[in-house]
C-alpha cells in the first residue's frame, strides 16, 4: 500500500509491446532503483516522449515453456480489472521487449508514487506528528489472488507477520477475506498511533502480543480454535480495553476497530460492512 502524492489524470494508456528492434528502455530514462524483490525490480523513471513520472517492474521472463510468470500474469488481470478505482494503483502500460543479451522482458508500468505507508507512518513518527487525512492506494498485486470459492489453501509465508490473522498463525490452511480485514484493523490502529499494534518478532510473540490486548481466546469467543494445528496452552489473559492502547480514537473509531478484530473469523466485520459503519459517515463515498 502507497501514499498518494498526486492524482494523474486522463485513461490509462493501452497495453502495447515494443517490436522492430525499438528496446523498451528507449522509451524511458531510468532515475533510480526504489525495489528490488522476487520476481524483478522496480524503477523511478521518466517516459522520454512526455517527461512524465513512472515506475517500471521489470521482470525478466524464463527462456523455457514456463511463459509469463503467474505473478506477473495476476497482477495484469487485477489492476486491468481494478483500473477505475482511486485507491488501486494504476496500470499505465505494458510493454515488452529485449534487453542487450537477448533476453525476453516485461515491463510493467505504473503511475508513481512518492512513498509508501511504511515510510510515511515511520516520518511522521519520528517527527511526533499525527498522521492527517490523506488518500492511499493499493499496490504490489503480484501475490494477489481473485476470491474464490470453494476456498483454497494458501501458505502463510506470504502474509507480513504483524498483520497476520490469529488463524494464520495457529496453523489455518484454509482461510479467506477475514485475514484482510484483521490486517486493515493493524493497519487503521497504526495510522492512528504511528506504532504497530501487535509488533511481534516471530509466530509465538506475535500471538502472545494479540493474546495480551484481546485476551487469550477460548472455545467460548472462538469455536474450534482448540482443534487448530498450532494450538497449545498459551497463557492466560484477560482483555483489555482497545482505548487504553489508542486513547486518541473516538468510540465509533473503537467500535469498528474492535469488529475488525474479532477472534472468531466468521465474526470479523466485511469490507462492505465497515464502510457502511458510523465512523465513516462524514466520507464521501461516491467513488467507493
Amino acid at each position: 500500500m502507497a501514499t498518494l502524492q498526486h492524482q494523474n489524470q486522463g485513461a490509462a494508456a493501452p497495453m502495447t509491446t515494443t517490436g522492430g528492434g525499438l528496446r523498451a528502455m528507449d522509451l524511458y530514462e531510468k532515475l533510480e532503483k526504489v525495489g528490488e524483490g522476487t520476481y524483478g525490480k522496480v524503477y523511478k523513471a521518466r517516459e522520454k516522449a512526455t517527461g512524465r513520472i513512472v515506475a517500471l517492474k521489470k521482470t525478466r521472463l524464463p527462456e523455457d515453456d514456463e511463459g509469463v510468470p503467474p505473478t506477473a500474469l495476476r497482477e495484469v488481470s487485477l489492476l486491468r480489472m481494478l483500473s477505475q478505482d482511486p485507491h488501486v494503483v494504476r496500470l499505465l502500460d505494458l510493454k515488452q521487449g529485449q534487453n542487450k543479451e537477448g533476453q525476453t522482458i516485461l515491463y510493467l508500468v505504473f503511475e508513481y508514487m512518492d512513498t509508501d505507508l511504511k515510510k510515511f507512518i515511520r516520518g511522521h513518527r519520528q517527527n511526533h506528528e499525527k498522521i492527517p487525512a490523506h488518500t492511499v492506494k493499493i499496490a504490489d498485486l503480484g501475490l494477489s489472488r481473485a476470491f474464490t470459492v470453494p476456498l483454497k489453501k494458501y501458505t502463510h509465508e506470504i502474509l507480513t507477520l504483524w498483520y497476520r490473522a490469529p488463524e494464520v498463525l495457529l496453523g489455518a490452511t484454509h482461510y479467506s477475506t477475514p485475514v484482510d480485514m484483521w490486517s486493515v484493523g493493524c493497519i487503521f490502529a497504526e495510522l492512528i498511533t504511528t506504532t504497530a499494534l501487535f509488533p511481534g518478532d516471530s509466530e509465538v510473540q506475535q500471538l502472545l502480543h494479540i493474546f495480551k490486548l484481546l485476551g487469550t481466546p477460548n472455545e467460548d469467543v472462538w469455536p474450534g480454535v482448540g482443534k487448530l494445528p498450532n494450538w497449545h496452552e498459551y497463557p492466560q489473559w484477560n482483555v483489555s480495553k482497545l482505548s487504553s492502547v489508542i486513547p486518541s480514537l473516538d468510540a465509533d473509531g473503537i467500535d469498528l476497530l474492535e469488529k475488525m478484530l474479532q477472534y472468531e473469523p466468521a465474526k470479523r466485520i466485511s469490507a462492505k460492512k465497515a464502510m457502511e459503519h458510523p465512523y465513516f459517515d462524514d466520507v464521501d463515498k461516491a467513488l467507493y
